[in-house]
């Protein structure tokens, strides 16, 4: 692993403690503005400047990629809430392909596996984890 990759891994856990941070402070702007900035930056790290131009763009999730960045557009202009919302629709839209991975993933891990292997949670889970016949890449 070479060191992009770690500083795109530390920059992605970054935006997203910072967007959680600015969800649980009632929407707090300048929190969420910056969530958004260290997650795109730590996601075109990780990955690579091509690859991600690639993913982002792509013509079957280009409603995803409009509403991701109209999402982080609208919480940089100062309206969070509804920014948010649009980039949450965003974010699923994008990253839906990758939820089934996540989630096989989260079911080896020691308590987080238990957890889910809870019977209401299973269920969510398991509806949540269904994977269609395509792949994600």
């Amino acid at each position: 692993m070479n060191d992009f990759k770690k500083i795109g891994i530390g920059l992605t856990a970054f935006g997203l403690a910072f967007l959680i941070l600015g969800v649980l402070l009632l929407f707090d702007k300048g929190l969420l503005a910056m969530g958004d900035l260290l997650f795109l930056a730590g996601v075109t790290l990780l990955i690579g400047v091509k690859r991600s131009t690639r993913f982002f763009f792509q013509r079957r999730k280009a409603k995803g990629s409009a509403f991701f960045f109209g999402g982080m557009l609208l919480v940089l202009v100062g309206w969070p809430v509804s920014g948010m919302f649009v980039e949450v629709f965003g974010f699923i839209n994008l990253f839906g392909d990758f939820f089934p991975i996540a989630i096989a993933f989260m079911r080896r891990m020691p308590i987080v596996g238990n957890f889910m292997s809870l019977p209401g949670v299973r269920v969510v889970v398991d509806k949540l984890a269904a994977t269609p016949n395509k792949l994600p890449v």
